[in-house]
């Protein structure tokens, strides 16, 4: 009976003192907010279902969640800057920050995130090269942390202008310090055929049939003088417009436009009526892979709309949006 006491009291303690062992916790105050709201979610969407609202009162606020696995949470202000917290089962975090000086934030609570302030600190008063700079060295010094991970996807793959070779290069680094990371894992796959078709280097090879039938490989688009592969599909609004703004670049080019465009449509059929409704003459593929396809994953591309600008086969830029891409075909025309 004595010992069955001393258990239960221990548990209450235990549960009265800290956050339960299936659970994360945030407390914080911000200073010049007193009342507001902000929002978190997780990247992966593994942690976190959706987007959940905080809501701050009287300049504090407080959020908990279930929590079985070491997570990655992002906190995005009424201003969109967004803030990275680490959670861990069983923890708590406190937050404090100025409003107006979000860059200041202080996370307690946890090593990673006492890790992240250091990396706050460091890049106060830097320049964006030095931010990078400084990036890749606290990746480098802290590999087996997961301010690591946030950092290489930060700075060198989800960035306007990503460094898809180094990202490789540091997520290897990282995936050797910590082996058992699947997100690791995973981001490797993505980076490899990213990393072959990067700024700068030649045009991979490939062969593939279009939609009537025909081979479709690399010679024609690295003989050409101007070239460009784009991914779009029949449910994307956006997608479609870029494809019509390529059919107009491509008139304006007087042939010196070549261009292949990669369709993550289910099925052929509706690639077809797409084809059809807005004249696109040109070679398309369509393996019913959706984004998954071979071809997609052999230019790096994972979304709609997506794109490679090649000129004498070798890949000058990537990602561009509808406007950005005309504008830069515009000048090169």
């Amino acid at each position: 009976m004595k010992q069955t006491f001393c258990f239960l009291f221990l548990t209450l303690v235990a549960v009265s003192c800290g956050t339960r062992g299936n659970q994360f916790k945030i407390d914080g105050k911000l200073l010049h907010l007193n009342q507001g709201e902000f929002y978190i979610y997780s990247p992966d969407g593994s942690a976190v279902d959706g987007i959940d609202t905080i809501k701050v009162e009287g300049g504090r606020f407080s959020y908990e969640m279930a929590c079985q696995d070491p997570a990655t949470l992002l906190l995005v202000f009424p201003n969109f800057s967004e803030q990275p917290i680490f959670a861990e089962p069983g923890a708590a975090v406190e937050i404090k920050a100025d409003a107006s000086h979000l860059k200041q934030l202080k996370v307690t609570g946890t090593d990673d995130n006492e890790l992240m302030n250091q990396f706050r600190e460091e890049i106060e008063n830097a320049s964006p090269p030095e931010e990078v700079s400084r990036a890749a060295q606290f990746i480098r010094d802290h590999a087996g942390s997961a301010v690591g991970v946030y950092l290489l996807r930060k700075y060198f793959v989800a960035n306007e202008r990503p460094d898809y070779m180094r990202a490789l290069q540091l997520a290897k680094l990282l995936q050797a310090a910590q082996p058992k990371n699947g997100q690791l894992v995973r981001l490797i796959q993505q980076l490899q055929p990213l990393s072959a078709a990067a700024v700068g280097n030649r045009l991979p090879a490939f062969s593939a049939v279009d939609v009537n039938g025909a081979a479709v490989s690399r010679s024609a688009l690295a003989a050409a003088p101007v070239a460009v592969v784009s991914s779009w599909a029949s449910w994307s609004y956006d997608s479609e417009n870029m494809q019509r703004m390529l059919r107009r670049m491509q008139k304006r080019s007087g042939g010196r436009l070549k261009l292949l465009s990669i369709s993550a449509d289910a099925g052929k059929y509706e690639c077809r009526l797409a084809m059809k409704r807005d004249s696109i003459t040109w070679p398309v593929v369509c393996d019913g892979q959706l984004l998954d396809g071979r071809l997609m994953r052999s230019f790096g591309l994972y979304a709609v709309p997506d794109n490679v600008v090649l000129q004498n086969g070798r890949i000058t830029q990537r990602g561009l949006t509808t406007e950005k891409l005309e504008e830069h075909l515009a000048k090169l025309f």
